[in-house]
């Protein structure tokens, strides 16, 4: 997703997806020591995803 793309959705839509990011991730790293993943720069993606949201999160809660 885009930066845009985030800073149209709403404060529990971020939560949310922030969640389920995080859990994404939490699954690829286990997945890591297993050896199944094969997409390594899929955790990368993610951990920009996340960061994009806590931005536009933390945004939204300096201007309320």
């Amino acid at each position: 997703m885009k930066k845009t793309d985030f800073k149209t959705k709403n404060k529990t839509d971020l939560i949310n997806l922030f969640k389920e990011k995080k859990e994404s991730i939490r699954n690829f790293n286990f997945g890591t020591s297993g050896s199944k993943t094969r997409n390594v720069k899929e955790a990368k993606k993610l951990k920009k995803e996340i960061a994009q949201i806590l931005t536009v999160l933390n945004s939204q809660k300096i201007k309320a």
